[in-house]
């Protein structure tokens, strides 16, 4: 670090730091924005299923839909549980199917979907 002689060099000296501390600051708040988005559920569900079929290689469509209904019918159950009435019949099913829905997109579909809302509220 150099020595500062004068208030002009000093003055200076803040205003990058103030820069810096800005572009830290903006950063951090991106990283911490990628965190909270990675730390949805529907999104922690899909990178489950995505690490699963890597690990075990599954490639094809069919693989990965079954997964999906698979998923969307543990969410059925887990929400609504065994229930004798009709509503609790429908509500499941329309859990199980945006479960599905949602766990069958592609990751990069969902992202370009977040990004679209992010540009319009911008604005």
């Amino acid at each position: 670090m150099e020595a500062i002689y004068n208030i002009d060099q000093l003055n200076q000296k803040i205003k990058e730091l103030e820069v810096r501390q800005d572009t830290e600051w903006c950063a951090i708040k991106d990283h911490v924005d990628e965190i909270k988005e990675n730390l949805k559920p529907i999104n922690l569900i899909r990178n489950t299923v995505e690490e699963i079929n890597e690990t075990v290689g599954f490639k094809s469509h069919l693989a990965q839909s079954a997964i999906s209904i698979g998923i969307g019918y543990i969410a059925k159950r887990f929400i609504v549980g065994k229930g004798d009435s009709m509503f609790k019949g429908i509500l499941g099913s329309v859990v199980q199917l945006i479960v599905t829905n949602l766990v069958s997109k592609p990751q990069n579909e969902t992202s370009n979907e977040t990004s679209e809302e992010e540009d319009s509220t911008n604005y």
